[in-house]
Protein backbone atom coordinates (compact mmCIF):
# COMPACT_ATOMS: atom_id res chain seq x y z
CA UNK A 1 0.00 0.00 0.00
CA UNK A 2 1.67 3.64 -1.30
CA UNK A 3 -0.05 6.46 0.95
CA UNK A 4 0.58 9.72 -0.53
CA UNK A 5 -0.09 12.92 1.53
CA UNK A 6 -0.21 16.25 -0.39
CA UNK A 7 -2.88 16.66 -3.51
CA UNK A 8 -1.64 20.22 -4.98
CA UNK A 9 -0.28 20.83 -8.68
CA UNK A 10 2.53 18.41 -8.29
CA UNK A 11 1.02 15.56 -5.53
CA UNK A 12 -2.15 15.00 -7.30
CA UNK A 13 -1.04 14.34 -10.85
CA UNK A 14 1.64 11.76 -9.17
CA UNK A 15 -0.78 10.35 -7.09
CA UNK A 16 -3.23 9.66 -10.05
CA UNK A 17 -0.08 8.14 -12.12
CA UNK A 18 0.54 5.82 -9.27
CA UNK A 19 -3.23 4.98 -9.10
CA UNK A 20 -3.15 4.23 -13.02
CA UNK A 21 0.26 2.26 -12.68
CA UNK A 22 -2.01 -0.50 -10.93
CA UNK A 23 -0.70 0.88 -7.19
CA UNK A 24 -2.79 0.84 -4.17
CA UNK A 25 -2.78 3.99 -3.01
CA UNK A 26 -4.16 5.81 0.39
CA UNK A 27 -4.50 9.40 -0.04
CA UNK A 28 -4.94 12.50 2.06
CA UNK A 29 -4.78 16.28 1.85
CA UNK A 30 -6.42 19.12 3.98
CA UNK A 31 -7.97 20.33 0.85
CA UNK A 32 -11.28 17.30 0.45
CA UNK A 33 -11.67 17.94 -2.96
CA UNK A 34 -8.60 17.42 -3.55
CA UNK A 35 -8.62 13.84 -1.43
CA UNK A 36 -11.81 13.32 -3.59
CA UNK A 37 -10.27 13.74 -7.05
CA UNK A 38 -7.51 11.23 -5.90
CA UNK A 39 -10.08 9.12 -4.66
CA UNK A 40 -11.95 9.28 -8.11
CA UNK A 41 -8.74 8.01 -9.95
CA UNK A 42 -8.85 5.32 -7.83
CA UNK A 43 -7.10 5.95 -4.54
CA UNK A 44 -8.82 5.36 -1.08
CA UNK A 45 -9.59 8.30 1.37
CA UNK A 46 -7.80 8.38 5.15
CA UNK A 47 -9.27 10.04 7.56
CA UNK A 48 -6.02 11.93 8.31
CA UNK A 49 -2.53 11.93 7.92
CA UNK A 50 -1.50 9.70 10.67
CA UNK A 51 -4.09 7.40 9.25
CA UNK A 52 -2.84 7.46 5.77
CA UNK A 53 0.85 6.91 6.99
CA UNK A 54 -0.22 3.91 9.53
CA UNK A 55 -1.91 1.98 6.36
CA UNK A 56 1.25 2.72 4.55
CA UNK A 57 3.82 0.36 3.50
CA UNK A 58 5.87 3.41 1.86
CA UNK A 59 4.31 7.03 2.71
CA UNK A 60 4.94 9.72 0.03
CA UNK A 61 4.84 13.26 0.78
CA UNK A 62 4.26 16.46 -1.47
CA UNK A 63 4.08 19.47 0.25
CA UNK A 64 5.18 22.80 -0.39
CA UNK A 65 7.56 23.89 2.55
CA UNK A 66 9.65 22.34 5.10
CA UNK A 67 7.56 23.68 7.86
CA UNK A 68 4.10 22.09 6.22
CA UNK A 69 6.69 18.68 6.63
CA UNK A 70 6.68 19.80 10.12
CA UNK A 71 2.94 19.77 10.24
CA UNK A 72 2.39 16.70 8.89
CA UNK A 73 5.13 14.60 10.27
CA UNK A 74 5.93 15.58 13.60
CA UNK A 75 2.56 17.67 14.49
CA UNK A 76 0.03 15.69 12.83
CA UNK A 77 1.99 12.20 14.07
CA UNK A 78 2.16 10.90 10.48
CA UNK A 79 6.41 9.85 11.54
CA UNK A 80 5.06 8.13 14.90
CA UNK A 81 2.38 6.80 13.04
CA UNK A 82 4.80 4.66 10.28
CA UNK A 83 5.00 0.63 10.97
CA UNK A 84 8.36 -1.33 11.22
CA UNK A 85 9.15 -2.06 7.36
CA UNK A 86 8.03 0.91 6.02
CA UNK A 87 9.24 3.71 4.10
CA UNK A 88 8.89 7.49 4.15
CA UNK A 89 9.93 9.25 1.14
CA UNK A 90 9.79 12.93 0.98
CA UNK A 91 9.21 14.56 -2.53
CA UNK A 92 9.04 17.94 -0.98
CA UNK A 93 12.11 21.00 -1.66
CA UNK A 94 13.24 20.75 1.50
CA UNK A 95 16.03 21.73 4.36
CA UNK A 96 19.00 18.70 3.55
CA UNK A 97 19.55 18.65 8.18
CA UNK A 98 15.51 19.16 8.65
CA UNK A 99 15.28 15.74 6.72
CA UNK A 100 17.79 13.98 8.90
CA UNK A 101 16.40 15.24 11.86
CA UNK A 102 13.38 13.66 11.46
CA UNK A 103 14.81 10.37 10.01
CA UNK A 104 16.86 10.15 13.33
CA UNK A 105 13.29 10.69 15.21
CA UNK A 106 11.40 7.87 13.02
CA UNK A 107 10.14 5.04 14.79
CA UNK A 108 12.62 1.32 14.42
CA UNK A 109 12.38 0.03 11.17
CA UNK A 110 11.33 2.72 9.30
CA UNK A 111 13.40 3.93 6.05
CA UNK A 112 13.75 7.29 4.49
CA UNK A 113 14.65 8.72 1.42
CA UNK A 114 14.40 12.25 0.32
CA UNK A 115 13.31 12.43 -3.53
CA UNK A 116 12.51 16.04 -4.63
CA UNK A 117 11.67 16.49 -8.53
CA UNK A 118 11.70 18.87 -11.05
CA UNK A 119 9.56 19.12 -14.32
CA UNK A 120 6.56 21.39 -13.66
CA UNK A 121 3.22 20.76 -13.41
CA UNK A 122 3.17 18.99 -16.94
CA UNK A 123 5.75 16.60 -16.32
CA UNK A 124 3.58 15.44 -13.12
CA UNK A 125 0.94 14.79 -15.32
CA UNK A 126 3.33 13.27 -18.04
CA UNK A 127 5.50 11.20 -16.13
CA UNK A 128 8.19 13.02 -17.55
CA UNK A 129 9.74 14.14 -13.92
CA UNK A 130 13.10 13.90 -12.92
CA UNK A 131 13.70 12.77 -9.16
CA UNK A 132 16.66 13.11 -7.17
CA UNK A 133 16.73 10.75 -4.41
CA UNK A 134 19.21 10.59 -1.36
CA UNK A 135 19.59 7.76 1.26
CA UNK A 136 20.65 4.29 1.93
CA UNK A 137 21.17 1.99 -1.07
CA UNK A 138 18.26 -0.75 0.06
CA UNK A 139 15.77 1.91 0.29
CA UNK A 140 16.45 3.89 -2.72
CA UNK A 141 16.44 0.94 -4.37
CA UNK A 142 12.96 0.15 -2.72
CA UNK A 143 12.02 3.34 -3.83
CA UNK A 144 13.02 3.88 -7.26
CA UNK A 145 11.08 0.82 -8.12
CA UNK A 146 7.52 3.44 -7.39
CA UNK A 147 8.86 6.52 -8.54
CA UNK A 148 10.04 5.25 -12.28
CA UNK A 149 6.58 5.75 -12.89
CA UNK A 150 6.71 9.17 -12.06
CA UNK A 151 9.75 10.21 -13.88
CA UNK A 152 13.52 9.46 -14.21
CA UNK A 153 15.14 8.83 -10.98
CA UNK A 154 18.65 10.02 -10.57
CA UNK A 155 21.04 8.88 -6.93
CA UNK A 156 21.85 11.80 -5.54
CA UNK A 157 24.11 10.11 -2.46
CA UNK A 158 23.46 9.75 1.07
CA UNK A 159 19.98 10.98 2.51
CA UNK A 160 19.60 14.98 2.47
CA UNK A 161 21.70 15.33 -0.98
CA UNK A 162 18.49 14.65 -3.17
CA UNK A 163 17.73 17.90 -1.65
CA UNK A 164 21.33 19.47 -2.45
CA UNK A 165 20.83 18.52 -6.05
CA UNK A 166 17.28 19.92 -6.50
CA UNK A 167 18.23 22.65 -5.26
CA UNK A 168 21.53 23.50 -7.26
CA UNK A 169 19.36 22.55 -10.19
CA UNK A 170 16.39 25.57 -8.97
CA UNK A 171 19.26 28.43 -8.39
CA UNK A 172 19.85 28.10 -11.67
CA UNK A 173 16.51 27.52 -12.73
CA UNK A 174 16.04 31.05 -11.41
CA UNK A 175 19.46 32.67 -12.53
CA UNK A 176 17.90 31.95 -16.11
CA UNK A 177 13.92 32.90 -15.24
CA UNK A 178 15.36 36.46 -13.64
CA UNK A 179 17.44 36.84 -16.74
CA UNK A 180 15.29 36.28 -20.12
CA UNK A 181 13.14 39.38 -19.43
CA UNK A 182 16.25 41.22 -19.24
CA UNK A 183 17.15 39.84 -22.68
CA UNK A 184 13.98 40.41 -24.11
CA UNK A 185 13.65 43.93 -23.08
CA UNK A 186 17.40 44.44 -24.06
CA UNK A 187 16.28 43.22 -27.55
CA UNK A 188 13.17 44.74 -28.54
CA UNK A 189 14.36 48.05 -26.96
CA UNK A 190 16.84 47.95 -30.11
CA UNK A 191 14.45 47.08 -32.61
CA UNK A 192 14.30 43.46 -32.50
CA UNK A 193 10.78 42.12 -32.89
CA UNK A 194 10.07 39.53 -29.95
CA UNK A 195 9.55 36.10 -32.22
CA UNK A 196 12.53 37.17 -33.85
CA UNK A 197 14.53 37.15 -30.68
CA UNK A 198 12.33 34.20 -29.14
CA UNK A 199 13.09 32.14 -32.10
CA UNK A 200 16.61 33.33 -32.05
CA UNK A 201 17.25 32.74 -28.50
CA UNK A 202 15.73 29.06 -28.74
CA UNK A 203 18.20 28.55 -31.84
CA UNK A 204 21.86 29.31 -30.20
CA UNK A 205 23.58 29.28 -27.21
CA UNK A 206 20.79 31.24 -25.84
CA UNK A 207 18.21 27.85 -25.44
CA UNK A 208 17.63 26.89 -22.04
CA UNK A 209 14.46 25.07 -20.18
CA UNK A 210 13.38 28.65 -19.37
CA UNK A 211 13.39 29.91 -22.83
CA UNK A 212 11.54 26.86 -23.97
CA UNK A 213 9.23 25.82 -21.16
CA UNK A 214 8.63 28.87 -19.27
CA UNK A 215 8.76 31.90 -22.06
CA UNK A 216 5.31 30.82 -23.27
CA UNK A 217 3.81 31.50 -20.38
CA UNK A 218 5.38 35.33 -20.16
CA UNK A 219 4.13 35.26 -23.97
CA UNK A 220 0.52 34.14 -22.75
CA UNK A 221 -0.01 36.89 -20.29
CA UNK A 222 -0.58 34.57 -17.14
CA UNK A 223 3.36 34.19 -15.90
CA UNK A 224 2.68 30.62 -15.08
CA UNK A 225 0.36 30.79 -11.77
CA UNK A 226 1.47 27.03 -11.03
CA UNK A 227 4.79 27.64 -9.45
CA UNK A 228 4.93 30.90 -7.19
CA UNK A 229 7.13 33.76 -6.49
CA UNK A 230 6.55 32.50 -3.10
CA UNK A 231 7.69 29.42 -3.87
CA UNK A 232 10.49 30.80 -5.75
CA UNK A 233 11.44 32.77 -2.39
CA UNK A 234 11.63 29.53 -0.30
CA UNK A 235 13.85 27.89 -2.83
CA UNK A 236 16.20 30.64 -2.93
CA UNK A 237 15.91 30.65 1.18
CA UNK A 238 17.16 27.21 1.17
CA UNK A 239 19.93 27.87 -1.69
CA UNK A 240 20.98 31.07 0.62
CA UNK A 241 21.53 28.84 3.26
CA UNK A 242 23.84 25.97 1.49
CA UNK A 243 25.57 29.05 -0.02
CA UNK A 244 26.97 29.79 3.69
CA UNK A 245 29.19 26.38 2.97
CA UNK A 246 30.83 27.83 0.22
CA UNK A 247 33.64 30.14 0.73
CA UNK A 248 33.09 32.10 -2.78
CA UNK A 249 30.43 34.96 -3.47
CA UNK A 250 27.62 33.86 -5.48
CA UNK A 251 26.87 37.28 -7.71
CA UNK A 252 24.36 35.75 -9.94
CA UNK A 253 22.66 33.55 -7.63
CA UNK A 254 22.19 36.74 -5.24
CA UNK A 255 21.25 38.78 -8.15
CA UNK A 256 18.01 36.38 -9.04
CA UNK A 257 17.36 36.07 -4.91
CA UNK A 258 16.94 40.14 -5.48
CA UNK A 259 15.21 40.10 -8.62
CA UNK A 260 12.26 37.69 -7.04
CA UNK A 261 12.27 39.71 -3.86
CA UNK A 262 11.73 43.07 -5.79
CA UNK A 263 8.89 40.96 -7.71
CA UNK A 264 6.87 39.84 -4.81
CA UNK A 265 7.58 43.14 -3.41
CA UNK A 266 5.65 44.72 -6.33
CA UNK A 267 2.68 42.19 -7.10
CA UNK A 268 2.62 40.08 -4.12
CA UNK A 269 4.32 36.88 -3.32
CA UNK A 270 0.77 34.59 -4.72
CA UNK A 271 1.75 35.41 -8.34
CA UNK A 272 2.92 33.36 -10.80
CA UNK A 273 6.77 33.13 -11.10
CA UNK A 274 7.30 34.63 -14.06
CA UNK A 275 6.44 37.81 -13.03
CA UNK A 276 9.99 38.58 -12.78
CA UNK A 277 10.10 39.00 -15.88
CA UNK A 278 7.28 41.34 -16.12
CA UNK A 279 9.08 43.93 -13.97
CA UNK A 280 11.31 44.66 -17.53
CA UNK A 281 7.96 45.13 -18.90
CA UNK A 282 6.70 47.66 -16.38
CA UNK A 283 10.06 49.40 -16.23
CA UNK A 284 10.36 49.65 -20.16
CA UNK A 285 6.71 50.15 -21.21
CA UNK A 286 7.15 47.28 -23.29
CA UNK A 287 4.75 44.43 -24.03
CA UNK A 288 5.99 40.89 -24.17
CA UNK A 289 2.89 39.43 -25.19
CA UNK A 290 3.09 37.32 -28.64
CA UNK A 291 0.83 35.59 -30.76
CA UNK A 292 0.87 31.60 -30.09
CA UNK A 293 -0.58 28.64 -29.37
CA UNK A 294 0.85 28.81 -26.19
CA UNK A 295 -0.57 25.73 -23.60
CA UNK A 296 -0.16 26.59 -19.84
CA UNK A 297 1.43 23.67 -18.38
CA UNK A 298 -1.14 22.12 -15.94
CA UNK A 299 -3.26 21.66 -19.48
CA UNK A 300 -0.64 20.38 -21.40
CA UNK A 301 -1.36 16.14 -21.49
CA UNK A 302 0.83 14.80 -23.77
Amino acid sequence: MIGFIGLGNMGGPMCQRLSAAGYEVVAFDIDPARTEAAVAAGATAANDVADCAGRADVLLTSLPRPDHVQAVMVDGGALAALRPGSMWVDLTTNRKEFVAELAAQAPDGVDVVDAPLTGAVDGARNGRLTLFIGGEEAPVTRATTILEHLGTVIPAGPLGTGNVVKLVTNQLWFVAAAAIGEGFALGMSHGVELGTLYKAICDSVGDSFVARHDAPSIFAGHYDPSFTVDLCLKDLGLVEELQAGVEAPMLLTDAAHAAFKDAGERYGTDVGELHVAKRLEDDTGLSFRLAGDWTAPWEVTD
